[in-house]
């Protein structure tokens, strides 16, 4: 190419077309390859992590370290005052001085549940009867903490470090947040020492493998996939059990459709989903989100998921100054079955292990 017409140093013009021709060549490769690679009905692992220990390949995938799991209940308990406790409280007083009729309203109305509600009731009465300078607030924290300190034993995800690839299945209904709480449950089991495998089994609803896949690489974490919009579920958990064996992750988190049609089909796909994963190891944990903010149909979601799941935990998204709080008081007393983490913001660390005595110290302010 002649460039003697060309002022200044020709040399260095021929050196950078020669690296933007090149360039350009690599990038129509780059391309092709990542057109290859669509479409494929198979599982694939994005690289969000080391493939040889599951943990984050550097020490920057995630833009801030997550926040110590046991100080976060402290620091977001004041985001449960102001909605249900603040009700109640206001309603409460020394000797004759609660309003007895409002107190039961409120509590029905925050979707406690008539036999909770009773309970509460005779409870708070017997207290503030004995004396006449019962703490009304005092005794209205023992009557609650009776209701939510339900004796559970601890998860079962064996210690960090054991790389046992406990499988946990998360479900709930489509809109709870599941998949997001998902996100930041990874993030807290990480902060605890853990190292983690995601399977993107909700093949069902746009983008939400995309949204997980986007949380596992904020937190250096693999996620497994498929590519095609509506595959097999159950095969995805199960190359997410496979994969997270090969890394050697300690816990492997399944997240799952939330479709509630059809009571039948939702009890085929999890039920599947549970015996795919199961004949690599037994399912540990099954974890049922659910949307504080719904109440009473929260607690109808509930039941279904129980009876089709063997459901050993609650998450409860939403909670921040929420007035519908009482579904934490009734879903336990209804399912028999642990809240086990409480959803108060929507920070990557807003997400906190359930303390009974921390939550109603927040929710009474």
């Amino acid at each position: 190419m002649d460039v003697t017409w060309i002022p200044g140093d020709a040399d260095a013009l021929v050196l950078a077309i020669a690296a933007l021709v090149a360039i350009a060549g690599g990038g129509g490769g780059w391309y092709a390859a990542s057109r290859r690679g669509r479409g494929s009905s198979e599982p694939s692992v994005r690289e969000g992590a080391d493939a040889g220990t599951g943990r984050s390949a550097t020490a920057t995938t995630s833009p801030t370290a997550p926040a110590a799991p046991g100080a976060r209940l402290d620091r977001l308990s004041s985001r449960l005052g102001g909605g249900f406790g603040a009700r109640l409280l206001a309603l409460v007083g020394r000797g004759d001085g609660t309003d007895w009729d409002g107190l039961e309203e409120a509590l029905l109305a925050s979707d406690v549940g008539t036999a909770a509600t009773d309970e509460i009731l005779e409870a708070l009465k017997s207290r503030l009867r004995a004396s006449s300078d019962s703490d009304p607030r005092e005794a209205l924290r023992e009557v609650l903490l009776e209701i939510v300190d339900v004796p559970h034993p601890p998860m079962n995800l064996g210690e960090p470090g054991e790389g046992e690839a406990a499988p946990m299945v998360v479900v709930g209904v489509n809109g709870v947040g599941k998949t997001t709480t998902i996100g930041k449950l990874a993030r807290l089991l990480t902060a605890q020492g853990y190292s983690l495998t995601l399977g993107a089994a909700d093949t069902f609803r746009a983008a939400a493998a995309d949204q997980l896949e986007t949380w596992g690489s904020r937190i250096g974490v693999e996620t497994v996939r498929s590519d095609r919009d509506g595959a097999d579920p159950a095969s995805v958990a199960f190359q997410a059990m496979e994969r997270g064996v090969a890394a050697g992750s300690d816990v492997v988190i399944v997240d799952t459709a939330g479709r509630l049609q059809n009571k039948a089909g939702l009890m085929d796909e999890l039920g599947k989903i549970v015996r795919v994963i199961g004949k690599t190891a037994p399912v540990r944990e099954v974890l049922l989100v659910l949307d504080a903010t719904t109440g009473q149909n929260g607690l109808n979601q509930a039941r279904v998921f129980a009876e089709v799941a063997n459901v050993t935990g609650i998450v409860l998204t939403k909670m921040d100054g929420s007035a519908k709080g009482g579904i934490a008081l009734a879903v336990q007393r209804e399912l028999g079955v642990p809240i086990r983490f409480i959803g108060l913001g929507e920070g990557e660390d807003d997400l906190a292990p359930f303390e009974p005595g921390q939550f109603v110290d927040g929710l009474l302010g």
